[in-house]
């Protein structure tokens, strides 16, 4: 990526904690001015610490961090251009939303005028208006978590770091956050680096997706492709739900191969460039591109239908295969149901050429 685009730039950076602990194992990233760019991966994968390098707050053993092009891994944190709002908010208690949020432009030296203009401006920003003059201690969690926002956004960073500031909002707060933190990105133009276990944050959020484990980046795309086009195993597994198949490649051209499940049955499949072109493979099948039916039309796949659970928007319908592996289909909710579809049932299931595409290992 051209410097220019680029407002983040981590190359090969190693991460030890001690003589043994390797937090972050050769990452590299290229993050983009503007963006909305989120570091997914369960704890320990090495997400927070990679944040906290970005910050200043850790030290990298080994690579460069650069901003805009400038070399900042061993800049204290005062000295680069970049802001955090904490997983707990880190408020001040005593102060009001008004004064919390020109605390740190205070800290800058900012003439109080300037201060005040820019308090009014980020109270407008983030929709507190009416609660400038209340302490921290009378707000709720989703207006605190406002407040950490307009402080962290006032002195205008280049780069904005959030270490998973959704985690203690309950889940319909949470759902607004979402859709309030890529209002305020796109409003302000201020690059985003967000931090977050959780998957739906992710997909609902960001504009790409590094998927972490282990300390690796093990791939990195917008929220579609990290979905529907998972490079191995882990990421299928831990991006929404997914099902696995075995098999074996039978044929391999250009983009797909024929595979011979452990069903016995021969099906089509999508065949990535990082995929391996021969032997055996796992194949992954989202539950909403499959269909289940129990008509007995010819299915790659048949088995035992164990369970049918409303979800209310859809339902999941959990097949028990022949072979013995389990397969789950969701499908969206209407008020034409199959009857036939019924617990104990004997069920086909099909997918087409799009829904199965083979893993690397």
């Amino acid at each position: 990526m051209p410097e220019e685009k680029s407002a983040i730039e981590i190359c090969d950076v190693t991460k030890l904690f001690g003589d043994a602990f390797k937090a972050l194992d050769g990452v590299s990233l290229s993050i983009r001015k503007n963006e909305f760019f989120t570091l997914l991966g369960p704890s320990g994968c090495g997400k927070t610490t990679l944040l906290r390098l970005i910050a200043g707050f850790e030290y990298p053993t080994a690579g460069t961090i650069q901003l805009h092009g400038k070399d900042i891994a061993t800049l204290p944190p005062y000295q680069r251009p970049i802001n955090t709002v904490f997983q707990n908010y880190a408020l001040f208690p005593h102060m009001t939303a008004s004064q919390n949020i020109g605390f740190g432009l205070e800290m800058l030296g900012r003439p109080k005028a300037e201060i005040a203009a820019r308090v009014d401006e980020m109270l407008r920003l983030v929709r507190m208006e009416g609660l400038r003059h209340r302490r921290t201690t009378e707000l709720s969690g989703g207006q605190q978590q406002r407040v950490a926002l307009a402080r962290a956004l006032a002195p205008t960073p280049k780069v904005l770091l959030l270490d998973e500031p959704l985690s203690a909002l309950d889940y319909k707060l949470r759902k607004e956050m979402q859709i309030e933190l890529k209002r305020l990105q796109l409003e302000t133009g201020i690059t985003f680096i967000f931090v977050t276990h959780d998957q739906e944050e992710a997909l609902t959020m960001s504009d790409r997706i590094a998927v972490l484990s282990g300390g690796r980046v093990l791939q990195v795309g917008n929220p579609r492709e990290i979905y529907d086009c998972p490079g191995d195993r882990f990421v299928a597994d831990f991006i929404g739900e997914a099902n696995f198949l075995s098999g074996e490649i039978i044929v391999a051209t250009k983009d797909r191969a024929q595979v011979r499940l452990a069903s016995g049955a021969d099906i089509l499949a999508r065949l990535p460039d990082t995929a391996p072109q021969q032997g055996k493979v796992t194949i992954i099948v989202r539950p909403e591109h499959a269909e289940v039916h129990a008509d007995g039309r010819p299915s790659p796949l048949s088995g035992t239908l164990e369970s049918i659970v409303y979800f209310g928007t859809d339902t999941h319908l959990h097949v028990r295969l022949a072979h013995g592996d389990r397969f789950v289909v969701r499908r969206q909710n209407s008020p034409l149901q199959d009857a036939a579809l019924v617990a104990g049932a004997t069920v086909g299931v099909a997918f087409d050429l799009a829904a199965a595409q083979i893993l690397r290992n």
